[in-house]
C-alpha cells in the first residue's frame, strides 16, 4: 500500500513539472509577440526596389569615352595584382578633366534581414507562485481518500466478523437448544421455590417495575407557557399528588402508623392491622412505599402474626425496621434479608410486653441509641436493637398507684430522658426515663376523651419553641400546651367528629395539620387565625383519617385512611416554608393567648 503511495506522489510531481515546462514555452512566446508589435513593421529589399534605384542613376556611359589602351592595360594589370603608380606631376587630389573614370558596371543582388531577438522579459503569473500549494492540497487530499478507504475497509472486516461471531452464537445456541432437557413439574417447582431464586425475582422486578411505571412527557414545555397565576385556594395550596394501595396487602386494612426513612426520604413506611374479609393472610402487615417512582407497588412487603400497631425505621440502621404487635410483641425486620417475616422476636413473658404496643421511637446518638416502647399497660421498655430476648431498662408508669393506659408519646427534638405521653383517660403526663424523677412528674388535664396523638414542637430556628407540643383527642378538640404552665394555652374547635392524630411541621413554628374521622384533613397556621384552618381539604376516601405524617422537608403531608389507602399530599411553599418574621410573630401570638388563659407570662 505505502509503494502504491510514493508511486502516485511521483506520478504526480512528474505531472506538475511538465506542466511548469509548458507554461514557461507558452510565457516566452508571449513575451516575443509582445516585442515585435512594439518595434513595428520589419522592411525587406525586394528586385523591384533595386531596379527602381537603378533607374534614378543618370546614364554617364554616353558621356565618357573608352578609355586608352595603355590605361586599360595599366588598370587590368592593377586589378591583375600589380600596385598601380601615380605619375609625379600629378596628385591624388588634383582636378584633372582629362582624366577618365571607369563605371563601375552594377548588378542586382539579394539582401537577407536577420532579427535578432531582444532580453527575455520575465513575468510571474499566480498560478506558477501557487504551484507548491496545489501540490500539498493535492496530497491531503490523496491521503483524505487513502484514511477513508482504509476506514471504510476495517469496518466492513468488523462487520463481517460480528456476523460471524453471531452465526457461531446461533449455531451454539441451536446446539444447546438441542441438547437442552425439558424440565419436569417437580424441578420447576424446586427452581421456583428456591431462595436464590425468590430473591433474584423479588430484585429484578422491582426494576422492571420501576422503569415500566415512569411517565414522561418528552415534549413538556419549559417556556412557561404552561404555567399560570394561581390564587390560594385550597386545590393551590395542597394538592393530592398520590394514592398508594395494594388489592392484598392494604386492602381493607386500617393504618396505624408513619414513618419516613431517615437517609432516604422517599421511602415512606406504613404499618396496618388485621384484614377481617382474609382471615388466612397475615394479622400484620408493613409496606414501604416509593415516592420516587411512579410505581403502585409497595417496594418491600413485611408481615407478622399479629397486628402491628406501631412501626419505625432504625434510625441509625437504615436496613432494620421495628414494629410494635397487639400481642405486644417487639419484632423487627431486615430489607437486606429477603424475607417477610421477622428477623428477631422480643418474647410473650412478663419480662417484655403483654399488652398492645401504640408507641415506639428510637432515641440516641450514633454510637448510643436505644428502641423506646410503651404499651398500653403503663411498661416501658428500652431495647438493644441488637438483642430483642430482654429489655435492658423497665419502667412502670403510674399516677396514684394507678396504671396509666398509654396511647400515644412524644420526645422533643435531641431529647433521650424526657417525654409526654397522651393517656386513654384523656390525661398527658410529662415523663422521666431517668434521675430521681424517673416516672410521671406532671399532669396536662383538659381532654374530656382517650388522647390520640400528641407532638412536640419541632423547628429549628431564631427562637426556641421547644415547650410547645399540641394534643388531639376524640372529644373533638386540639389543644395547644405548653410544658411550662398545666392548662392549654388554646382550644382548636373545628372539627366535627373524632381527631385522631396531629402533628407539627417540621420546618415551620407555626404550622400544624389534623385529621378526623370524616375524612378530612386541615393545616392550621395560628399566626394567621386560631380559630379556623388556612387549608381544608376532603380525601378521596369516605372513611376516617387516622394517621398523618410531614415529610423532612415540610413540603408534603401523608395521610391513611381506615381503608388501607395512603394519600400524598404536596403543600405549597408559601404555607409550608417559614419567613424570617415568622418566629417573632409566633412569640407575640404565644403571649396573646396566655393573657386569654392565665396572667402569668409565658418565657419563649
Amino acid at each position: 500500500m505505502a509503494d502504491d503511495v510514493k508511486d502516485m506522489l511521483r506520478q504526480k510531481k512528474e505531472r506538475l513539472a511538465q506542466l511548469k515546462q509548458t507554461r514557461k514555452a507558452r510565457a516566452e512566446k508571449q513575451a516575443q509577440e509582445r516585442t515585435r508589435t512594439a518595434m513595428g513593421p520589419t522592411t525587406t529589399t525586394t528586385t523591384e526596389d533595386v531596379e527602381s534605384l537603378l533607374s534614378d542613376i543618370p546614364d554617364v556611359r554616353n558621356q565618357v569615352a573608352a578609355p586608352p589602351d595603355n590605361e586599360v592595360a595599366a588598370v587590368t594589370s592593377s586589378s591583375a595584382g600589380a600596385t598601380p603608380t601615380t605619375p609625379n606631376n600629378t596628385t591624388p587630389n588634383a582636378t584633372n578633366d582629362n582624366v577618365r573614370y571607369r563605371v563601375p558596371k552594377l548588378s542586382k543582388t539579394r539582401g537577407d534581414q536577420i532579427d535578432i531577438n531582444p532580453a527575455q522579459l520575465i513575468e510571474y503569473e499566480k498560478i506558477t507562485q501557487t504551484d507548491e500549494s496545489a501540490l500539498q492540497q493535492a496530497v491531503r487530499e490523496l491521503e483524505e481518500k487513502l484514511a477513508r478507504e482504509e476506514e471504510e475497509k476495517k469496518r466492513k472486516e468488523e462487520e463481517a466478523e460480528k456476523a460471524e461471531t453471531a452465526q457461531i452464537d446461533n449455531k451454539d445456541i441451536e446446539e444447546e437448544e438441542v441438547k437442552m432437557q425439558e424440565l419436569t413439574d417437580d424441578q420447576k417447582s424446586q427452581i421456583m421455590t428456591s431462595q436464590d431464586f425468590r430473591a433474584f425475582f423479588d430484585s429484578a422486578s422491582r426494576v422492571i417495575e420501576k422503569a415500566l411505571s415512569e411517565k414522561i412527557d418528552p415534549y413538556f414545555p419549559y417556556c412557561g407557557d404552561n404555567v399560570k397565576d394561581s390564587g390560594d385556594t385550597a386545590d393551590e395550596m395542597l394538592r393530592c399528588d398520590r394514592v398508594f394501595e395494594d388489592e392484598r396487602w392494604s386492602r381493607n386494612r386500617c393504618v396505624t402508623s408513619f414513618d419516613v426513612h431517615a437517609k432516604f426520604p422517599e421511602l415512606l413506611l406504613t404499618s396496618y392491622n388485621n384484614n377481617e374479609e382474609a382471615p388466612n393472610e397475615p394479622e400484620g402487615v408493613v409496606l414501604v412505599w416509593n415516592k420516587k417512582f411512579s410505581k403502585t407497588s409497595p417496594e418491600y412487603i413485611f408481615h407478622c402474626q399479629s397486628p402491628v400497631m406501631s412501626a419505625c425505621f432504625a434510625k441509625f440502621q437504615p436496613n432494620l425496621i421495628l414494629g410494635g404487635t397487639y400481642s405486644g410483641q417487639i419484632v423487627a425486620w431486615d430489607m437486606r434479608a429477603g424475607k417477610r417475616t421477622p428477623i428477631q422476636r422480643s418474647p410473650l413473658s412478663a419480662s417484655a410486653h403483654t399488652h398492645p404496643v401504640f408507641c415506639l421511637q428510637v432515641v440516641g446518638t450514633q454510637n448510643a441509641h436505644n428502641l423506646i416502647s410503651i404499651a398500653t399497660d403503663g411498661k416501658l421498655c428500652s431495647w438493644s436493637l441488637d438483642m430483642l430476648s430482654q429489655p435492658q431498662d423497665q419502667l412502670e408508669l403510674q399516677q396514684k398507684n394507678r396504671i396509666v393506659a398509654v396511647t400515644s408519646m412524644s420526645f422533643a427534638l435531641g431529647e433521650v430522658n424526657s417525654f409526654l405521653v397522651g393517656s386513654e383517660e384523656g390525661v398527658l403526663f410529662s415523663c422521666s426515663r431517668h434521675g430521681n424523677k424517673a416516672g410521671i412528674n406532671d399532669a396536662f388535664e383538659g381532654h374530656h376523651g382517650p388522647v390520640t396523638g400528641i407532638d412536640f414542637n419541632k423547628a429549628v430556628g431564631q427562637g426556641d419553641f421547644s415547650h410547645l407540643f399540641i394534643s388531639s383527642s376524640t372529644d373533638w378538640t386540639v389543644k395547644l400546651w405548653s410544658n411550662k404552665i398545666s392548662k392549654p394555652l388554646h382550644s382548636f374547635e373545628n372539627a366535627n367528629d373524632y381527631v385522631f392524630d396531629a402533628k407539627w411541621s417540621p420546618v415551620h413554628p407555626a404550622v400544624f395539620a389534623t385529621v378526623d374521622a370524616m375524612g378530612r384533613l386541615d393545616i392550621w397556621n395560628i399566626n394567621t387565625d386560631t380559630e379556623i384552618p388556612v387549608v381544608s381539604v376532603q380525601t378521596n376516601a369516605r372513611s376516617a383519617i387516622n394517621r398523618l405524617q410531614w415529610s423532612t422537608n415540610g413540603r408534603e403531608i401523608h395521610v391513611g385512611d381506615c381503608d388501607g389507602k395512603v394519600f400524598v399530599y404536596e403543600v405549597k411553599e408559601k404555607l409550608a416554608s417559614p419567613r424570617s418574621e415568622e418566629w417573632q410573630r409566633l412569640s407575640d401570638t404565644l403571649n396573646e393567648l396566655q393573657q386569654q388563659a392565665t396572667e402569668t407570662p409565658i418565657a419563649v
